[in-house]
């Protein structure tokens, strides 16, 4: 009998026309590191008496799908992670390479339908009805570069051969922390150790009663987008702005030698005044954990633009 490895699981994924209803067509292999993602459903014990010590069987509760898919950040797959966080791109560029911009302030977000695979059990898993929660990512000097997307789903159906036909597969691609850059108001910001972005919709759940147990959607709510940068204290910079209170731009970006590139422009950063602290006899650094807010002249917090070969997402 086979065992399930995940070396040999498989993830499709595919933007829903109706919520909650699985395309027949159009999914796309999608590259991950591991996945949480699945449904649950817990058991309520009997709470009734005059049956002696010995309880009575369990109830059912109401089904619960949700879980976290941790993706490389590449010049391909990783859009359709912004597109499923932000809403539908707009593209420009009459010939490769395209360009992809991302707003955030949309009411409305994509629902997806993925598929985990387990070809050995075999065992397939559709989740309908996903939406993005929140996806977020750390900088660094070096190491592996993921991101985490958390997603609320509708629900799981589970079979023994694919729903998602042949995915299309796409080019790996992918950044590094050596392709990554930090600017502040245009110019380098220099003694950064290490950075973390944020992006929630906050997503409100409706749960209505159904006979299945499942939600009805999920409704995004005020967005919220923050982060944390450690710096070693070498000016006062950020420190002034902070006593100051006055925002500022930081445009997080990675560049790939081919020319692919992801650049994430949040417009207005306000940044915490920071306690200062000498541990020892080593370097001081200083931590701000940095929030965003929309920026009146662009009219929005966040811009994501991703530069590769695909021409719609």
């Amino acid at each position: 009998m086979a065992r399930a490895q995940g070396a040999r699981a498989q993830m499709a994924l595919a933007f829903e026309t109706t919520y909650g209803t699985p395309p027949v067509s159009g999914f796309t292999r999608m590259p991950f590191a591991s996945t949480s993602l699945g449904a649950e459903q817990p058991l309520l014990n009997s709470e009734l008496l005059g049956y002696g010590r010995d309880p009575l069987a369990p109830i059912k509760d109401a089904v619960t799908a949700d879980g976290d898919v941790v993706v490389p950040l590449d010049a391909e797959a990783f859009g359709f992670w912004l597109k499923a966080a932000f809403g539908a791109p707009t593209t420009t560029g009459a010939e490769a390479p395209y360009s992809h911009e991302f707003q955030s302030g949309s009411w409305t977000l994509p629902s997806m339908s993925i598929e985990t695979g387990m070809p050995e059990v075999p065992r397939y898993a559709m989740y309908s009805g996903c939406v993005l929660d929140q996806i977020t990512w750390q900088m660094q000097r070096s190491g592996l570069l993921t991101a985490t997307a958390r997603l609320v789903a509708q629900g799981e159906t589970v079979g023994t051969t694919t729903s998602a036909g042949t995915p299309a597969a796409l080019e790996l691609k992918r950044f590094g922390h050596f392709n990554g850059a930090i600017t502040r108001n245009g110019s380098a910001l220099g003694n950064v150790v290490s950075a973390e972005i944020t992006y929630a919709n906050n997503l409100d759940r409706i749960e209505t009663i159904r006979s299945d147990g499942r939600i009805d959607g999920a409704d995004p709510s005020i967005a919220a987008l923050t982060g944390r940068i450690e710096v070693r204290f070498a000016d006062s910079t950020l420190v002034t702005q902070a006593t100051n209170g006055n925002p500022c731009e930081l445009e997080f970006a990675y560049v790939l030698p081919s020319g692919e590139s992801f650049t994430f422009t949040v417009h207005a950063v306000y940044l915490p005044r920071p306690r200062i602290e000498i541990s020892g006899p080593q370097g001081v650094q200083a931590t701000f954990d940095w929030q965003a807010a929309r920026d009146s002249a662009v009219g929005r917090m966040c811009t994501a633009t991703l530069i590769n070969d695909i021409e719609v997402y």
